[in-house]
């Protein structure tokens, strides 16, 4: 019998080759990993259960991901701890999955790796090529914030790593994702119980707080590090006009790198940033779950930055309607870069940022959360640093949320520089 759980689905794009009629094109470690389960733990069923759900949800290679962690750890739970058909779990048996999830056994928790089942072959994939358990793969993993890696790198210290403990995020994801997991298993008719549902009083679990775009947004002077880097590279190598555009164009529109990568269905071009008949400017996009939305351009964007980039390229100023030029490509003129390659690209200006403010002598706290920025950062911080001087609904429009609450939450309960400002000259006795 396993002691140690081991990874059953594969990557998105390896997920999709499996024969869905019968167990014929799973790996052979995964079929025998089934099989040593006693029959009334059913494990071949819950399996079968779990596939299918996340066959459901296979259009999102995003949300893919995040339900195959939660649904997985519940399948393998089920059968290695709590050693129960997962199709007839009820709530005790989810109460003490939750628990499980937030106290994890040793043996399930392990350091930050990126792939469950290992190639084995050679440079080139072939057809012929097998794949076999990653041993260094757990469920449960403890993560070294950004920052705290890079300080200890540039210090020569060692890096500590804290006991594992799960976010309220994903606290938050276990719910959702589970329940909605036995929720479509009521659906179709393989259980009648909902046992993540059920549970009472989930603030035990879920602590409620106000989200807080700060922790995750660069300060004033931080950013005027960043650009400044950006605009100080693209003029040493004509090369790194494209880093200043993408650096800008992300920050100016509270994009997501999918919306500079772009779908399946989409790729951005030039001419989806057009002006309407009141002479305004919009980016159009398709964003997440294929929703078409406009968004907003500001004005020193589309006259100082677009223009700046589109005269490098040796095109007009601004697009033509329509115009089919890809809004970013390869170095070679290849439309598309992937999101690896973008988050590479800024994650070079954050670095120099980085080392020109410890160059000229910054104090820890100006630098500090720099270490920790990544791309998304851009979005929050922009959307930060307008929110004082936007309307609520024009700044949710853009952001495209679906609720106004959202917005409300992230960026108008966190104006904490205004509010402590708006402190200073009070006094106690008056």
């Amino acid at each position: 019998m396993a002691r140690v759980p081991q990874p059953l689905f594969d990557t998105f794009s390896r997920f999709h080759e499996l024969n869905f009629l019968n167990l014929s094109a799973e790996l052979p470690s995964v079929r025998e990993f089934l099989a040593q389960f006693p029959t009334e733990c059913q494990a071949v069923d819950g399996y079968l259960a779990v596939r299918s759900f996340l066959k459901s949800y296979g259009g999102n290679e995003a949300t893919f991901n995040s339900y195959r962690t939660h649904v997985e750890r519940l399948l393998l739970w089920s059968l290695m701890v709590a050693k129960i058909p997962l199709l007839e779990m009820r709530r005790s048996h989810g109460e003490a999955f939750i628990e499980f999830c937030h106290s994890p056994d040793q043996n399930w928790i392990g350091p930050v790796v990126k792939s469950r089942f290992v190639r084995i072959g050679g440079r080139k994939k072939l057809d012929t090529d097998t794949y076999q358990v990653n041993p260094d793969w757990r469920p449960f993993n403890v993560t070294v914030s950004k920052s705290e890696r890079k300080a200890a790198t540039e210090s020569g210290a060692e890096l500590h790593v804290a006991p594992y403990s799960m976010s309220q995020g994903s606290k938050s994801q276990v719910f959702a994702v589970c329940g909605s997991f036995f929720q479509y298993c009521i659906q179709e008719g393989l259980t009648e119980v909902n046992p993540i549902q059920s549970i009472k009083q989930k603030s035990k679990y879920i602590q409620r707080t106000i989200a807080d775009a700060s922790g995750r947004s660069l300060t004033q002077l931080q950013w005027d590090y960043v650009i400044e880097t950006a605009e100080l590279m693209a003029a040493e190598d004509p090369g790194h006009e494209r880093t200043l555009f993408i650096l800008v164009t992300m920050f100016s529109m509270y994009l997501r790198v999918s919306d500079m990568v772009g779908r399946d269905n989409w790729v951005p071009t030039m001419g989806d940033i057009r002006r309407d008949s009141n002479g305004d400017w919009f980016f159009h996009v398709v964003g997440k779950g294929n929703k078409a939305a406009k968004i907003s351009v500001k004005d020193e964007y589309i006259q100082v930055y677009l223009s700046r980039y589109r005269q490098h390229l040796n095109l007009s100023p601004l697009p033509a309607p329509f115009e089919k030029t890809p809004l970013v490509a390869t170095l070679k003129g290849r439309a598309g870069l992937s999101d690896r390659h973008i988050r590479l690209i800024l994650q070079e200006v954050f670095d120099r940022a980085l080392e020109r403010m410890k160059e000229e002598r910054r104090t820890v706290d100006e630098i500090a959360q720099l270490r920790a920025a990544s791309l998304h950062w851009l979005r929050h911080t922009s959307a930060t640093f307008d929110a004082p001087f936007r309307d609520m609904k024009d700044l949710q429009a853009d952001l495209r949320h679906e609720q106004m609450s959202t917005t409300q939450n992230v960026y108008y309960n966190s104006l904490d520089e205004q509010r402590a400002g708006s402190m200073k000259g009070l006094k106690i006795r008056r």
